[in-house]
This record gives structure tokens, sequence and C-alpha cells, in this order.
């Protein structure tokens, strides 16, 4: 930076967008080649290079942005602005799930017996497992705000706490969706209603899943004093994913498992 006449980050050239694209590339092979071959060797392949890609990556972000200092004021408002940008292209990928539902059951066609649920359809209870879920979904709300604020205030401790209470709370949600999944009365191949039901509630839960792993590094830079009072964007950027995906399960939750059964 004592070389640079302006404050702006400069990139190094990379491997890992290369790389990254090349493991999506296997790993959406390999997801086909399961399902029509009965074979996990490039689904493997693929989850492997992903798994290194996002390390090496974030491990270089992590050293740009704490130890050489590149993540100056305007280049975090940069950061700012593309994860707005990203949450908002997330927005519009779930709006075109609730387009469709909505498209298939405020008109039922005859094929599905002009009812919604369709006939044949025995929908969940939303007083069940969904109710629990949206209670964790929102107490973790709850808990990535106590840590954003502790982390603000300099509460080391407050924020490892709170950060592990948000995990484990995204874990529990996970594990309930499972258990909800094997006892779900229909399928995905039941169809719009089974179709709609699994895409929406399992993209949502990939994102939960994706969120804690965000929230886990989050978690293990905080043990590692990354975060400074004034300088903790990667926690932010976290943070504002999460209570995206709260406020998606909310809208879940009323539509699909309370409006729509």
């Amino acid at each position: 930076m004592a070389h640079q006449t302006h404050a702006f980050h400069m990139v190094d050239p990379s491997p890992w967008p290369l790389m990254g694209a090349t493991a999506a590339f296997l790993t959406a092979s390999g997801l086909a080649a399961w399902f029509h071959y009965d074979t996990i060797i490039i689904l493997m392949l693929g989850l492997t290079l992903m798994l290194m890609t996002m390390y090496q990556w974030w491990r270089d972000v992590v050293r740009e942005g704490t130890f050489q200092g590149h993540h100056t004021a305007p280049v975090q408002k940069g950061l700012r602005y593309g994860m707005i940008l990203f949450i908002t292209s997330e927005v519009f990928f779930f709006l075109g799930f609730f387009w469709a539902f909505y498209n298939a059951s405020l008109a039922p066609t005859p094929e599905i017996g002009e009812s919604w649920p369709p006939m044949g359809i025995a929908p969940f209870n939303p007083l069940e497992i969904p109710l629990l879920n949206t209670a964790v979904l929102l107490a973790s709300g709850v808990s990535v705000t106590w840590a954003h604020h502790s982390i603000m205030q300099a509460d080391r401790k407050g924020a490892i706490q709170a950060l592990f209470a948000t995990v484990t709370l995204g874990l529990y949600f996970t594990l309930l969706q499972a258990a909800e999944y094997c006892e779900a009365p229909f399928t995905i191949a039941d169809g719009i209603y089974g179709t709609t039901f699994f895409v929406a509630t399992g993209f949502h839960g990939l994102h939960v899943i994706i969120g804690s792993l965000f929230l886990v590094m989050c978690l293990l830079r905080q043990m590692s004093f990354h975060f400074t009072s004034q300088h903790h964007f990667g926690f932010e950027a976290a943070a504002w994913y999460w209570h995206f995906v709260d406020i998606v399960w909310l809208f879940l939750y009323v539509s699909i498992y309370w409006w729509g059964s």
C-alpha cells in the first residue's frame, strides 16, 4: 500500500475463479452422472475441488483485508454495494419460486382437481415442525444481531457466544428440515405441489447451510482476533445474508405452509 497513490485495491492475478468455475462444472456434471448412472466419483471430485477453492480463496481475502490493509474505506464501500447486489439477485431467485407457487395455487387447473392443495396431497401441519423452524430462525436472527452489537462494542467474548448460538440454531434448523423431509407424505414428483414445495424449501435449506458456513468462518475469525469494532465487514456481509434467509423463510412459512395448506 505504501507504493500506491490511491486507496483502491488492485487485485493480484488469482487462480481461484477458474478453479471455482471448474469445481462448479464438475459438481453439476457429477450430479447428473449420479442421477442417471448412479456414480458419485465426479460429484465427489467436484465437491472436493470446491471446498479447496473456498478455503484458499477465503484465506487470500482474509489475508488482504486483515493483514495487508487492502480493505480501505472505499474498498469496503464497494464490497457493500457488491453484497447488496448479490442479495438483490437472490431475492429475484426466490421470487421465481413464489411466482410458480402462486400461479399454480391461485388458479388450480382441472388436472389437479381445481383445488389447492391438489386432490390426494396431505400437506404438513403448519403448527408443528414448520412453526418450530420459524421460531428457531427468528431466534437465530436475534443472536446474530447480538453478535453484531458485541463486535461493535469490542465485546469479544459476547460475540463468540452469540455466533456459536447462531451456528447451533442454524444446524438445528437444518436437522429439523431433514427430519421433515423424511416424514413427508409426498415427493417432488407429486405434481406441481410437490415440485414447488421441495424446490422452494430445498433451496432455502441450501441457503441456510451456506449461511451457516459463512457464520462458522466468522466465528473462527473472531476467535483469531480478526475483527475490530471499526473493521468487520466480513461479519456484516454474513449477517445481512442470514437476515435475508430469515425473511425468505417467513414468506415461505406464510405462503406454502400456512396459506397453501
